[in-house]
């Protein structure tokens, strides 16, 4: 679905890699402002949309950067409802998208240490916005390192079976870790939503799980 987001607008991000933003980006904010109670709380929801928007792209340019620095090339970052991706022009090496992957987690933890040290010395507006923008990247680090597909967590899991593995084997046990924790999603989704509030919209594609547990070496 939002791999095939028609891009709304576009522009040249850092190292002259196009940014397009997908037009289902419109939803993050709309579902903020259905549970806004109006006026200062909906200024603040607005507030907190963008700087989760921000930090997405952040976390694609992270990737972008992991390709550059090893001469991959980057064809487009795309921003869209459901998160973002950074879509290189040709094929990594295995050793290559390790420090691909692994840069977009990096880049939010790196956020998440910067602005968890810097909050305690603003008050007010600032104060809250450096506060979760630390809560939010630490979300987004943690959430992308769970073993599923296509999540960086899945990819490097997989990555790291490959050092030891067969890429036949590594790639039925990386879909068969990805197919239990598929399996756990739903009661997990529902726990969040009551203890936390959290809802995601995202879901462990079943499919690609198992045709990667059924894969014949």
């Amino acid at each position: 679905m939002f791999n095939n987001d028609n891009p709304i607008f576009q522009f040249n991000g850092p190292f002259g890699i196009p940014v397009q933003i997908g037009g289902t980006i419109i939803m993050l904010p709309l579902i903020f402002i259905s549970f806004s109670g109006g006026g200062i709380a909906l200024m603040y929801d607005l507030i907190f949309v963008s700087l989760l928007i921000g930090s997405i792209f952040l976390h694609e340019l992270g990737h972008a950067w992991g390709c550059r620095v090893q001469g991959v090339p980057v064809r487009r970052i795309m921003i869209h409802g459901g998160g973002g991706f950074c879509e290189q022009s040709r094929s990594a090496s295995y050793d290559q998208q390790e420090l691909i992957v692994a840069m977009g987690p990096i880049v939010n933890l790196t956020i998440w240490a910067v602005a968890s040290l810097a909050y305690p010395s603003f008050e007010g507006t600032a104060g809250w916005m450096i506060y979760w923008l630390a809560q939010m990247n630490l979300f987004l680090a943690l959430f992308n390192l769970l073993p599923v597909h296509p999540l960086d967590g899945g990819k490097l899991f997989q990555l790291i079976l490959l050092r030891f593995l067969p890429a036949a084997t590594a790639t039925r046990i990386s879909g068969g870790v990805g197919l239990v924790l598929a399996a756990l999603w739903i009661p997990g989704m529902i726990w969040l939503y009551f203890n936390v509030g959290l809802v995601l919209f995202f879901f462990p594609p079943v499919r690609l799980h198992l045709q990667m547990l059924r894969l014949n070496g």
